[in-house]
């Protein structure tokens, strides 16, 4: 696979994410952000597990613990929390900082140098983004801003992790992300049943929504986006995850009857030519931190 079909392939997966704003606030029902996030991860995880027919080992029974906790657990309750509390373009604002996050991060852990141009890409796209979903009556909620910050540091942390441990050898895209979903899923029901419960009703509206959110914003996109992690400077990745808030914005004006102000097309104009710099700027590397094991993840057939 060349770069730009990596890049674009990687680029679903936020796209997918864009539209979780809108299936929370238009599709399910309000006061359950951990069962949102329970059922967006647990059926689909186990799902794939089982037809790939792979199960982690060694160490990577911690590690997927650790990377499902930061990009499932933590992340999908506390993204519905925001989604709920915030306006969508106040709570994509704040997600549009996760390229700074981790930049520093990738300087921090990975030794990876700060190029300026790179930097300046991370900075601008961040502006951009807020000047795309921010308006003069956004409503700030506190509870709601730090629900959005912990979980673009929670995911942020987990990007950094994905590239620093690799993939075990003999385990494909879907078994790795079916891992992860599965771990923070299993986090998340004990939680989920203490704290909300079911919701009193699902109608199909509500269906539909979970449906969506498990399988083209959860297994699809975490597939495609565990690989691009993997495969491509971290700061890439990073930077097209600006697409979420903008996908975000469009189907707020598409769908929802939303304005589109010349601000905020200057806003959309900054955001894509950062990303575009970005992917410019940022060279092709080799994966680091690759697992050293030869032996493949044993199957659910396999004795264990």
């Amino acid at each position: 696979m060349n770069r730009l079909t990596l890049v674009l392939s990687t680029a679903l997966a936020p796209i997918a994410w864009g539209t979780t704003y809108l299936v929370t606030t238009d599709l399910l029902p309000a006061g359950h952000p951990l069962f949102a996030g329970l059922l967006r991860s647990l059926p689909a995880g186990l799902l794939a597990v089982l037809i790939s027919r792979r199960l982690p080992h060694g160490s990577w029974w911690w590690k997927s613990l650790a990377l499902g906790a930061l990009n499932i657990g933590a992340f999908f309750p506390l993204l519905f929390l925001a989604a709920e509390r915030l306006p969508g373009g106040v709570a994509a604002a704040v997600a549009g900082a996760q390229p700074l996050i981790v930049l520093a991060l990738g300087a921090l852990v990975l030794r990876e140098r700060i190029r300026p141009l790179t930097a300046a890409a991370a900075a601008v796209g961040a502006g951009g983004v807020a000047l795309v979903v921010l308006g003069p009556a956004a409503e700030l909620d506190l509870w709601g801003i730090l629900a959005a910050l912990g979980g673009v540091t929670a995911t942020g942390v987990g990007m950094i992790l994905t590239k620093r441990w690799g993939r075990p050898v003999g385990v494909g895209p879907v078994s790795y992300a079916g891992w992860q979903l599965s771990a923070g899923g299993l986090l998340l029901l004990p939680l989920t049943l203490i704290v909300e419960g079911v919701p009193a009703t699902i109608d199909g509206g509500a269906a539909l929504g979970y449906l969506w959110l498990a399988t083209a914003g959860g297994i699809v996109a975490y597939t495609l986006w565990f690989r691009g992690v993997q495969q491509l400077p971290v700061i890439a990745p990073g930077l097209l995850a600006l697409l979420s808030p903008i996908v975000a914005t469009v189907l707020g004006v598409l769908i929802s009857g939303e304005r589109f102000t010349p601000l905020q097309a200057t806003g959309f104009v900054l955001t894509l030519g950062a990303l575009v710099l970005g992917q410019l700027v940022s060279r092709p590397k080799p994966p680091q931190g690759r697992s050293t094991q030869v032996t493949a993840a044993p199957s659910l057939t396999a004795s264990r």
